[in-house]
């Protein structure tokens, strides 16, 4: 959880923070526990709003086949609150994924064509295209992912006056990487683009320690499916009349500004959605920001009540948590290597 030096309010601080919940656990995880099922087991109880809607979504942002099991309406109102920053393209059925050329480190891949761009996230380089698949064939267990991770330890940077306004963005002061250095490019790549591409949805974003410099891996509770939720506008300036609140050390300096952009602060990325049968792949990668805008589904579901101010969507009804991905600027370094993961 981020560190502040004043106290805030519950709901504030929640809202603001790094959940704590993603450890580096090996104990079986929720996910690999609801694959399996008992045909003496009582039926279910419903899901709670925030659960089904999340998977509502990812059944509407994976096969056609899922897609249509949403009701309508339902799907109607969740698909009013998508801004694609990639243009939203479903296969019609199993895909057998050629081999891809996974990105160079130190390059900035998003520097060529657009439809380049869209094709790294709809069907990434092959290192991403495996670890997708090693999280559905686990059974969606994030130990699985974590195992990719170089157990070497980095310390975490002091960027953009952390220890002089005695900041702690992460959860612990130092942080990983994935062994193949290809994973950590692309990762960054991921920022990257979505921060060139947040205007096409009327979200100006800037890689820093106050906007967006995190999001949050995490394994889809039915599927297994990789994806990652990104918080931009983590620590808006303080402003009485517009936002109130006192975040503490790590608001010092700030100069986001707190306005409808808000309801765009939650981006969602989903790799490519693998078989559990055969080598074929089922869907499509995807990058969306999720429009919390009152009123309408993802507001009124996903965002709890004591973090509506804020819009903050919490990536565990999702799935399970695998890790907190940071990117730092740390000077004239490859771009892999900006990557931290906690």
């Amino acid at each position: 959880m981020v560190k502040l030096c004043t106290s805030l309010g519950f709901g504030a601080a929640l809202a603001f923070s790094l959940v704590c919940s993603s450890s580096f656990s090996l104990t079986p995880s929720r996910s690999s526990l609801r694959f399996s099922s008992s045909a003496s087991a009582a039926p279910p109880n419903p899901p709670p709003c925030p659960q089904r809607l999340a998977a509502d979504l990812l059944s509407i942002l994976g096969t056609r086949n899922e897609a249509a099991a949403v009701p309508k309406r339902e799907a109607g109102r969740i698909w009013s609150c998508l801004k694609f920053l990639v243009p939203f393209s479903p296969v019609p059925g199993g895909y057998l994924r050629l081999r891809s050329e996974a990105p160079r480190n130190g390059r900035r891949i998003h520097g060529g064509p657009r439809a380049e761009e869209d094709e790294w996230i709809r069907w990434p380089p092959e290192p991403v295209l495996d670890l997708a698949r090693i999280a559905v064939d686990s059974g969606g267990d994030p130990a699985a992912i974590q195992m990719a991770l170089d157990p070497s330890v980095l310390q975490i940077p002091d960027v953009e006056g952390l220890k002089k306004d005695r900041c702690e963005l992460t959860r612990t002061p130092y942080g990983r990487r994935f062994i193949n250095e290809d994973l950590n490019a692309y990762l960054a790549f991921l920022f990257e683009l979505i921060a060139d591409r947040s205007p096409l949805v009327g979200l100006n974003i800037s890689l820093n320690r106050y906007d967006l410099f995190h999001g949050h891996i995490f394994l889809a509770a039915s599927t297994g499916r990789l994806g990652i939720l990104f918080h931009a506008r983590e620590y808006p300036a303080y402003e009485k009349e517009v936002f109130p609140y006192n975040m503490g050390c790590c608001q010092r300096g700030s100069c986001v500004v707190y306005d409808d952009s808000m309801n765009l602060r939650n981006i969602l990325w989903l790799a490519p959605l693998p078989s559990n049968q055969t080598k074929a792949w089922l869907a499509p990668g995807v990058l969306v920001a999720l429009d919390a805008h009152p009123g309408g589904a993802i507001y009124e579901c996903l965002v709890s009540e004591y973090v509506d101010y804020v819009r903050t969507i919490y990536e565990g009804d999702f799935g399970d948590i695998v890790a907190d991905i940071n990117y730092f600027n740390i000077g004239n370094v490859n771009s892999s290597e900006r990557i931290f993961i906690c």
